[in-house]
């Protein structure tokens, strides 16, 4: 059963992810959290993992032959998270569960009051 919920979740994340470009940081660590009683960290780092394999190709060739895909921008986004998700990854398995789900939700609702009252 629990393989069947892990499959539809991915399922519908990605169809998520293909039409309006969210993913494993907003709906996979929380239902995880949530469904599975994983820890911050371990949500994280089981998400991370499943970006390893390129999950997002076939939607990303869609966006490209559509003219919607910069590569360089994609190509220095890469570089820079290549890097960061290391140091990030270094500072969250130290940080209390508490804590970081805390910076977790904070960061999601900021960035939800700007996308809803920005321009």
């Amino acid at each position: 059963m629990q393989n069947l919920v892990l499959i539809l979740l991915g399922l519908g994340t990605g169809v998520l992810s293909g039409v309006i470009g969210i993913g494993g940081g907003i709906v996979i660590i929380p239902a995880l959290v949530l469904l599975l009683n994983m820890t911050q960290q371990q949500a994280q780092g089981t998400t991370l993992a499943m970006m390893v394999p390129p999950i997002g190709i076939l939607a990303a060739l869609t966006y490209y032959e559509a003219g919607y895909v910069d590569l360089k921008v994609a190509g220095l986004l890469c570089i820079g998270f290549l890097f960061g998700g290391f140091f990030g990854a270094k500072l969250a398995i130290y940080l209390p569960a508490p804590i970081l789900k805390k910076v977790f939700a904070v960061i999601l609702m900021l960035i939800s009051l700007k996308m809803f009252f920005g321009k």
